[in-house]
């Protein structure tokens, strides 16, 4: 065995753990024990899997509930890392576990910008242009720590949350690929994290994906963008139905004039159903789903006959 070999615990879930676990064993760390989360029976599971790498790679794995418990301590501890990582591991770690070891988290955003839950989704609606991936010292305050790496990727207009996140997974992958030699040796960079010229965003939960009409059309656009599936959707309600956006774009139609008679809400213009805003323009609805399935123009033209 290679004695100049660094011993890690990683705490990885999802797409960026399992790319963030690759790149660690590729570099030659002995990852001797992955803490993971079990898939939620709740949750759409779009993901690939970390507990699927580890059976491959022969890595052992728990899924403990609770990351404040002692047993979860004292198996980390007993495992003596030199190192240890976050890569989208949903729970804080307490001060006990963060003693154990440098522990390093890789973010979904170039910090301090978007620090907290959810960075992709909150960039996204916000109308943000440039997001990233972000490697930094691990603190009890969340995403505080000193920055040793940062990959930056574009937000095009028309990307979904979905798309800039399988950007973002790339830019992980590349912000520790490059840095991970001078971290095992001792020399990466310590980069000021200067939370004052940041910002924080706590959660999303499915009901912040309602729509309000009267708000402007980049804005309801941007809403669209930041959750359309495989997240779970803007939507909006016509008496007791529930209509999800699943594609649109800014309307652009030769009669755009049709749009500006019309009231905020869903609409159907020249056979094509559209969302009148706030401000007079509209998006187009490329496809509209209730309980996931498709509704034609003329079905929803129906119903909102029937609403009126």
């Amino acid at each position: 065995m290679n004695t100049t070999q660094k011993r890690a615990v990683v705490f990885a879930y999802h797409n960026v753990g399992v790319r963030c676990l690759k790149v660690l064993l590729a570099g030659g760390v002995d990852v001797a024990l992955v803490v993971t989360h079990q898939d939620s029976a709740s949750e759409n599971i779009w993901f690939e899997s970390v507990v699927s790498v580890c059976e491959t790679e022969g890595i052992p794995y728990i899924t403990p509930d609770d990351p404040k418990s002692p047993d979860l301590l004292a198996r980390i501890a007993a495992v003596q890392p030199d190192l240890m990582f976050s890569f989208y591991y949903r729970h804080m770690l307490p001060q006990a576990i963060l003693d154990v070891a440098p522990a390093y988290n890789m973010h979904g955003s170039l910090l301090p910008r978007f620090r907290g839950r959810a960075p992709v989704n909150w960039a996204v609606l916000h109308g943000a242009t440039e997001i990233g991936a972000t490697l930094h010292e691990m603190t009890v305050k969340p995403d505080a720590g000193a920055i040793v790496a940062q990959q930056a990727v574009p937000i095009l207009p028309d990307d979904t949350a979905f798309e800039v996140f399988g950007k973002v997974t790339v830019a992980a992958e590349l912000a520790l690929y490059g840095v991970l030699p001078a971290l095992l040796a001792g020399s990466a960079p310590r980069i000021p994290n200067d939370l004052a010229q940041g910002s924080y965003f706590g959660g999303r939960k499915p009901e912040d994906g309602r729509i309000d009409w009267r708000q402007p059309a980049d804005a309801v656009y941007n809403l669209h963008r930041a959750v359309a599936p495989p997240y779970p959707g803007a939507f909006t309600d016509v008496g007791a139905r529930r209509f999800v956006i699943e594609r649109a774009r800014p309307y652009r139609g030769a009669r755009a004039d049709a749009i500006g008679g019309l009231p905020p809400g869903l609409a159907v213009v020249d056979n094509a159903i559209v969302g009148v805003c706030g401000d007079g323009r509209a998006l187009a609805i490329h496809s509209l789903l209730a309980d996931g399935v498709r509704i034609a123009p003329a079905e929803l033209q129906s119903l909102l006959a029937q609403a009126q």
